[in-house]
């Protein structure tokens, strides 16, 4: 597999430094421990938001640091959980007095460190933490990865909605029973095209036939919950759609945020293919979208893939979700 890097070892590294030359005016980024933090934090009187994960899914999380979203993030190694000492750092980088909430994808790794590095920093530097755990995806209960359902698509949904909701001052209190809302009711599912190859392993993850297409992904490269015959857009939109508006269940008179992405090799032309397929059977169901997000935002390196995301929402999280951002990864209203 080629890949534009130097070194395996080195392609966290070099890649925040990328980030660190290219975001300068916005953000800063530390290295020992890593991670990534708006240039203007702390910001007194307001809940600093931080979330994180393994490398290999930018723009997530890094990418949605900056006003609007996120406070900081932490990037483990690639595939790989943050530590827990990464994120007490982030901690106390953004705490502007009023705590700390954690968003979280639901897998093992991710759970244990971000836990961990609450108590820390609870004890230690007494801040408030609260945690908003994400596990939307439809496809999979449990796996190697996790313990129940997995977090994919939704966190980023989640992030700018509290991100915004941060912006307003809400209360630790308050944006904890707002996140665990949200989570509520969003779903998600996705398929890959094909898999993805780690750079240290340099070896793709799983391997598919040039016939077959994996339904039910994740996104750490791992396989989903079947292998099937290579189908139409129309047809892998209604496999992955059925499945999310069936389990809230969605029903008729919902409005919803829309959110189709791309695994990392998928171009836009695809995806809106897939968008136009949706939204018609959204309509067919008397479900109307109100909001959409279209585009590579959580990504498993050059897997070639798409995953949907369905948010129910309120005229209050609409506000929240147009409410200005500026970030490396999601810019608007500013």
């Amino acid at each position: 597999m080629k890949k534009l890097i130097n070194s395996p070892a080195n392609v966290v590294r070099e890649s925040l430094e990328g980030i660190a030359l290219a975001y300068a005016d916005c953000l800063r980024v530390c290295f020992d421990p890593s991670y990534i933090i708006r240039k203007d934090a702390p910001i007194k009187g307001k809940v600093g938001v931080i979330s994180g994960g393994g490398s290999g899914h930018e723009p997530m999380h890094g990418g949605f640091v900056g006003f609007g979203m996120l406070d900081a993030a932490c990037p483990g190694h690639i595939f790989t959980s943050p530590t827990p000492d990464q994120m007490v750092s982030a901690g106390k980088a953004v705490n502007g007095g009023s705590g700390i909430l954690y968003i979280v994808k639901n897998y093992t790794g991710d759970v244990m460190n971000f836990d961990l590095s609450a108590e820390m920093l609870r004890e230690e530097e007494k801040i408030e933490v609260a945690t908003v755990l994400i596990d939307d995806d439809v496809a999979v209960k449990d796996s190697l990865y996790t313990a129940g359902r997995r977090g994919v698509g939704l966190t980023v949904l989640t992030e700018k909605i509290l991100g915004a909701a941060a912006e307003k001052r809400m209360s630790l209190i308050q944006l904890k029973v707002l996140g665990d809302s949200i989570n509520a009711s969003g779903r998600s599912m996705g398929v890959a095209l094909t898999s993805c190859t780690v750079p240290h392993f340099g070896k793709p993850s799983f391997e598919l036939a040039e016939n077959e297409i994996e339904v039910g992904i994740g996104i750490h490269g791992e396989p989903g919950c079947r292998r099937v015959p290579l189908a139409s857009a129309d047809e892998v939109a209604e496999m992955l759609i059925e499945p999310i508006l069936n389990d809230l269940p969605f029903k008729i008179g919902d409005n919803i945020i829309l959110f189709v992405n791309g695994m990392g090799g998928t171009p836009l032309i695809e995806l809106y293919i897939i968008f136009r397929k949706v939204a018609r059977i959204a309509e067919k169901h008397g479900i109307k979208i109100v909001r959409n997000l279209i585009g590579n935002y959580i990504t498993s390196l050059e897997m070639a893939g798409v995953s949907i995301t369905a948010l129910r929402v309120d005229d209050s999280l609409v506000k929240l979700w147009d409410a200005p951002v500026n970030t490396p990864g999601i810019r608007w209203g500013i």
